[in-house]
């Protein structure tokens, strides 16, 4: 088997539990609502939960090309002590690169890199793309398997060419199916593996995930981590029921349309507003969430005083489970 390599300068220290793929707050005229997104900045810094900029929660591909620099100058700017993760995400190359260029000179600490949309490359073409995008970089690299997407899954053996690159450091899996992530955890030791799929943690705990990237984490900040270390610390009693039916609430439709509208219900930020082709006008006026919100914060209420409520770091988390069989089931079927 091959051994864990060494990672030097490129090491993403104290590693969040949880990436949120932050969503950008849009006034209803359609501008970036920037107040808003300050103060979600820090709702996430408070619950020690690394932030990703412009995924597809964060309608990344709906932006316009300075709206992408203007959004994470301004996250930069910021005091926070956690990391932030910028996405990379398209079909030109050049423009990926140049974009990559662009934030190599600004304070984050890694990227997203998905795979290119539509274009639905091989194994060869996968390698080419990646391994450009991660010559580039001057941080370290999440690559992400998202088949529902970019229609077309990050192949083993392109994962296995790119998993020594002094820039590749992590996997986002999010296939939804629990024996491809523990395929890729069999092929690609060296990688770093993320859940993708808020639903799958549960289930997580033995294939050594270090965490995940979440939706969730939006409206839920510290019940998210909390939830995540539970999962993780192989704590499930009473866990999956109640956030099966919060997460399945969060995506009865296209993401991020149920997340924006509770949190516009919330107050958390300022209007529901999303661009087309996402529309709120997609979620029945019986959605729900403001039931399930609650139940969530009852939820967080009676765990406080819990050992798992205290900060964990992804590494004494892993050190303390035990490994047991995992069922082998798609998580798509439990979350239709």
């Amino acid at each position: 088997m091959n051994q864990k390599k060494p990672i030097e300068n490129h090491l993403i220290t104290d590693r969040p539990l949880v990436w949120t793929a932050l969503i950008t707050p849009l006034f209803d005229d359609d501008g970036i609502d920037y107040v808003s997104l300050r103060k979600l900045v820090l709702q996430q810094n408070a619950a020690h939960n690394g932030i990703l900029l412009l995924g597809s929660t964060g309608e990344g591909l709906a932006l316009t090309e300075q709206e992408h620099l203007s959004i994470v100058q301004y996250v930069c700017a910021m005091t926070l002590q956690v990391p932030i993760m910028v996405a990379v995400g398209g079909y030109n190359l050049n423009e990926q690169l140049a974009w990559i260029a662009k934030c190599n000179k600004l304070p984050i600490k890694a990227y997203l890199l998905t795979s290119p949309i539509y274009a639905r490359p091989g194994p060869v073409g996968q390698t080419a793309w990646f391994k450009s995008l991660l010559d580039a970089a001057n941080v370290p690299c999440m690559l992400y398997n998202v088949p529902s997407r970019s229609s077309v899954e990050i192949s083993f053996s392109a994962l296995q060419q790119l998993q020594n690159h002094k820039n590749c450091w992590a996997l986002k899996e999010a296939s939804g199916d629990l024996n491809k992530l523990l395929a890729y955890r069999e092929h690609c030791p060296n990688l770093d593996l993320y859940s993708g799929e808020d639903a799958m943690m549960p289930y997580l705990a033995s294939a050594n995930v270090k965490g995940l990237v979440s939706v969730c984490a939006n409206v839920w900040p510290e019940a998210t981590r909390q939830y995540v270390a539970m999962a993780l610390a192989h704590q499930h009693e009473g866990l999956f029921p109640l956030w099966h039916k919060a997460i399945s609430a969060l995506f009865q439709v296209s993401s991020p349309i149920p997340v924006k509208v509770l949190m516009a219900e919330l107050n958390t930020i300022g209007s529901a507003k999303l661009r087309l082709p996402l529309c709120q006008a997609e979620l029945s006026a019986q959605h729900g969430l403001l039931d399930i919100h609650q139940q969530i914060q009852q939820w967080l209420a009676s765990i406080s005083s819990k050992p798992l409520a205290q900060h964990h770091t992804t590494d004494n988390i892993l050190s303390a489970q035990t490994p047991h069989p995992l069922d082998l089931i798609n998580l798509r079927a439990i979350k239709s």
